[in-house]
C-alpha cells in the first residue's frame, strides 16, 4: 500500500497521527473539487456551498450539507448534529468560548490531556475568572480506574470536564462513555476530544452520551488537511458559535459553522470520499491491520529496549506508546533531542514525549507500515542509547 502515498523514498513514517497522510486519490479528489470551483468561484462559494443565500441558490443541496451528511452516517449521527471545522482545536475553543462559565467555576482535565487543549481551556478559564483543575491519571492505565479518577475529581464548582476518547500522547482507547456517564450524573457538561478517534476505531457519537464530540478527519480517515468535525447534542446547539462570527449570525448551529467567509472547503468536501476509500479497501480490515501491528510493534520495542509495555490490548487501537530506557533521559529537551537524531540521521519519523520523568515513543501503524519499519527504529533508538539485545 505504500505506492498509494506520497512520501519520500526511504522515509520510514511512523507518525500517521500527528497530522495525518493523505492517500494520493482523495488528493487527486481534493485537486477535482479546487478545480470545479476555479471555473466559477462566486457560483461554487456564495451559491452552492451553503444555505446561508447571496441571491438565488442553486437548485441542489448545499455541498457542505450533503458532505457532513456523508460524514454524520460515517459516525453513526445525523448531518444536522454535525458541522465542519478546521480541526480540534478550532472546535475545543467554540465549545469553550460559547459555554457560560462564571467566575469560580471549574474546568476537569486529565494529565493526559493535548496540550492544544489545555491552552484554550486555560485561556477560557481566565478570561472568565474559571480554573483549570487536571487530575493525574493513575498508572499503570486500566479503564476503570482512569473512570474513578475522573468522577472522583469532581467538586462542588466543576461544570465542564474534556475527556479525549483516544489520548495523543499515550495513545489510549479511553472509556469515554463510563466516564461520560458518570461525570454527567454529577452534573457536568463532557465535551469529548476525539482528534484521533474518526477512522481509527468505529465511532457512534450519540452513544457515547456526551455533550460536544470533536473530531479530526485529516488524521485516520484520510481526509486533506485541515478538517474536523463538531457534533452537538441537539440540546447544546443553540448559542454555539464558531470561533469566526460571518454570514450565519444568528440562523442556527448549521448556518453559522457552515458560511464563515471566503476559505477552501475542499478538505471537508473531499472527506466522503476518503471515507468511501476506506470502504473500498476494507474498513474493518484496515482497522485490525493496523491494530495488530500496532500491538506487535509495541511488544517488540518493550522487548529490544527491555523496558515494560503494561496496557491491556483492549485500550490499543492504531497507536502505541513505549517508555524507553532510563539512558534516554527524562525531559522534553532529551525526548526532542532524540526525535530530532532519528529523522535527521536515520529518516525515521516518530513522535517522542517526555511523560513522568520518562521518555516515551508514540508509534503509530497504517496499512503503508510493515513491521519491519517498527523493528528498524527499534534497532535505531538502541544503537543510540547503549542497549545491548537480551540474551
Amino acid at each position: 500500500m505504500l505506492a498509494e502515498w506520497s512520501f519520500e523514498p526511504g522515509t520510514i513514517y511512523l507518525n500517521h497521527g500527528t497530522v495525518g497522510v493523505t492517500p494520493r486519490r482523495i488528493m487527486a479528489v481534493q485537486q477535482s473539487i479546487r478545480d470545479e470551483m476555479e471555473r466559477h468561484p462566486s457560483r461554487f462559494i456564495l451559491r452552492a456551498l451553503s444555505a446561508t443565500e447571496f441571491g438565488r441558490p442553486l437548485p441542489e443541496p448545499p455541498r457542505l450539507r450533503a458532505a457532513a451528511d456523508a460524514v454524520a452516517a460515517f459516525l453513526g449521527a445525523r448531518g444536522a448534529d454535525l458541522v465542519f471545522v478546521d480541526n480540534i482545536t478550532a472546535g475545543v475553543n467554540s465549545v469553550l468560548r460559547s459555554f457560560p462559565l462564571r467566575e469560580g467555576d471549574e474546568i476537569l482535565v486529565s494529565d493526559l490531556v493535548y496540550g492544544g487543549v489545555l491552552r484554550a481551556a486555560l485561556f477560557a478559564a481566565r478570561e472568565r475568572g474559571a480554573t483549570v483543575r487536571t487530575v493525574e491519571m493513575p498508572y499503570p492505565f486500566r479503564a476503570e480506574r482512569l473512570v474513578e479518577a475522573y468522577a472522583g475529581a469532581v467538586g462542588p464548582r466543576t461544570r465542564l470536564a474534556i475527556v479525549e476518547h483516544i489520548t495523543a500522547q499515550s495513545a489510549l482507547v479511553f472509556p469515554l462513555r463510563e466516564t461520560a456517564a458518570r461525570l454527567r450524573a454529577q452534573g457536568v457538561a463532557v465535551l469529548a476530544d476525539a482528534a484521533h478517534a474518526p477512522g481509527q476505531i468505529p465511532v457512534d457519537i450519540p452513544s457515547l452520551g456526551v455533550d460536544w464530540y470533536v473530531g479530526n478527519l485529516h488524521k485516520w480517515a484520510w481526509t486533506p488537511r485541515s478538517s474536523g468535525i463538531l457534533w452537538a447534542a441537539p440540546e447544546r446547539q443553540d448559542g454555539l458559535r464558531p470561533t469566526v462570527i460571518s454570514w450565519g449570525l444568528d440562523k442556527g448551529f448549521k448556518a453559522e459553522f457552515d458560511m464563515l467567509g471566503t476559505r477552501d472547503p475542499s478538505p471537508h468536501l473531499s472527506a466522503p470520499a476518503a471515507i468511501a476509500l476506506r470502504h473500498e479497501w476494507g474498513l474493518e480490515a484496515i482497522q485490525a491491520y493496523n491494530h495488530g501491528l500496532a500491538w506487535e510493534g509495541a511488544r517488540r520495542l518493550a522487548e529490544r529496549w527491555q523496558t515494560p509495555f503494561d496496557v491491556p490490548e483492549a485500550m490499543i487501537a492504531s497507536m502505541a506508546t513505549v517508555p524507553l530506557p532510563e539512558a534516554a533521559g527524562r525531559t522534553p529537551a532529551e525526548a526532542q533531542a532524540l526525535r530530532d537524531a532519528l529523522f535527521f540521521e536515520d529518516d525515521i519519523e516518530v513522535q517522542m514525549h517526555a511523560y513522568r520523568e520518562r521518555v516515551w515513543a508514540r508509534i503509530s501503524a497504517q496499512i503503508y507500515n510493515d513491521i519491519n519499519d517498527i523493528e528498524r527504529l527499534g534497532e535505531a533508538v538502541a544503537k543510540r542509547i547503549g542497549v545491548a539485545r537480551a540474551r
